[in-house]
């Protein structure tokens, strides 16, 4: 995410020239095109636990690989050896005075790849805010270092367009005062938090958060006052946002970037009551079976945390699990809501799993409901355009 070490992948690259089979294992990066020319064959791999933009040709043309995994289960391959490391290539703050670097606001599997590679590779960069929890890395632990003062990648607030907005007008009615959310980066969770200045004591316990968070938290609407884990500060793994996001989150005590295998624990996750989970989805059929990773039997981006947050907001107490999404694509020109999923569309998030789905024309309650009713109210919520066609499908 925002801290690829960008600068060192572009000397990778470079140098790969010279080697035979190296395998480059990432989760989603960002500035990673010099690591994902098509050139590199036979010099460089990828091997993703998340596809990006910079990898999805070449994961669908055979040329990088693609690994099903859920985000709280990275950690543990690496730590009982199931997937190998040689060396961890990662950006790091500028020490402290006592001698400890900031893994900054990308905790996430970067913590657990660092405790088992025999050899570290940092940049360390002047821009690189310092956070808190488990981000500390001593500088006598690095084995390799150079200073790089380059900018940390941004995601930049845009202006919702309509129909983000009115999900985030639905996704709002279903957030009670007290409520512990998770949610992603993007038009879809900005529009919800900014639809929530209504509310009292809402907590944050989420994978990742942005810039929507900030005017809640400046409000006080978001107090993490309700919270049994970490009570009073907001637990992510890591962060992304504009230069303000990251202002606000330097050398910021409220916050708290752990390690992913225990933010994305469905055991921990369930222990703060009234969790809310707040996904999205490329694709959901009749049954309710939500697809995110691929399109067909096209990958487009990963697992990620859904499932984990999905299942630790269901065993939460009074918790919830919503699927947010357009009720269209490619331009209106096809349902999200489908009577079946394309050929080789994989289901990340199963059919027994989702409480709501939520589109812009309204709420659909999965939970409890028949494969007959759960389908009548998916045909509902999807675009009028698509709704005959759909109910002819069943």
């Amino acid at each position: 995410m925002a801290a690829t070490p960008y600068r060192l992948l572009e000397a990778l690259a470079e140098h790969s020239r010279q080697l035979q089979d190296v395998e480059l294992l990432q989760l989603h990066l960002e500035h990673s095109e010099a690591v994902c020319d098509p050139a590199l064959k036979g010099h460089l791999r990828n091997r993703c636990f998340f596809v990006g933009k910079s990898s999805r040709e070449l994961v669908n043309q055979g040329l990088a690989d693609y690994v099903p995994v859920f985000l709280s289960d990275i950690p543990t391959l690496f730590r009982r050896g199931e997937q190998p490391l040689d060396a961890a290539i990662i950006q790091v703050s500028p020490p402290d005075r006592h001698g400890n670097c900031s893994l900054g606001v990308s905790v996430e599997a970067t913590l657990a790849a660092c405790e088992v590679a025999p050899l570290i590779i940092a940049q360390i960069n002047p821009q690189m805010p310092r956070t808190h929890g488990d981000a500390m890395i001593p500088l006598k632990r690095i084995d390799y270092a150079i200073e790089i003062d380059s900018p940390i990648a941004e995601h930049k607030p845009k202006e919702f367009a309509d129909v983000h907005r009115q999900i985030g007008q639905q996704v709002a009615q279903l957030i009670r005062d007290g409520d512990c959310l998770q949610m992603g980066i993007g038009a879809i969770p900005d529009a919800a938090l900014a639809a929530l200045h209504g509310h009292k004591h809402l907590g944050i316990h989420t994978e990742m958060f942005s810039n929507g968070v900030l005017p809640l938290i400046e409000s006080g609407v978001i107090d993490n006052s309700r919270k049994v884990i970490q009570p009073g500060k907001i637990v992510t793994s890591f962060g992304m946002g504009d230069r303000a996001f990251y202002d606000y989150v330097d050398d910021n005590t409220q916050l708290l970037f752990l390690d992913v295998g225990y933010v994305n624990s469905p055991a921990v996750i369930r222990k703060n009551p009234q969790t809310v989970s707040i996904n999205s989805a490329i694709q959901i059929d009749l049954g309710g079976q939500v697809c995110s990773d691929s399109i067909g039997n096209k990958i487009y981006s990963g697992f990620g945390g859904q499932v984990d947050f999905v299942t630790g907001a269901r065993l939460s107490v009074n918790g919830r699990s919503i699927i947010a999404l357009p009720s269209t694509a490619r331009g209106g020109k096809e349902s999200r809501i489908t009577a079946q999923l394309a050929p080789g569309a994989g289901v990340v998030t199963s059919r027994a799993q989702v409480d709501y789905v939520v589109t812009e024309f309204g709420i659909a309650k999965l939970s409890g409901s028949s494969l007959r009713e759960r389908a009548q109210q998916l045909i509902n919520i999807a675009h009028p355009d698509f709704r005959d066609q759909l109910r002819k499908g069943i």
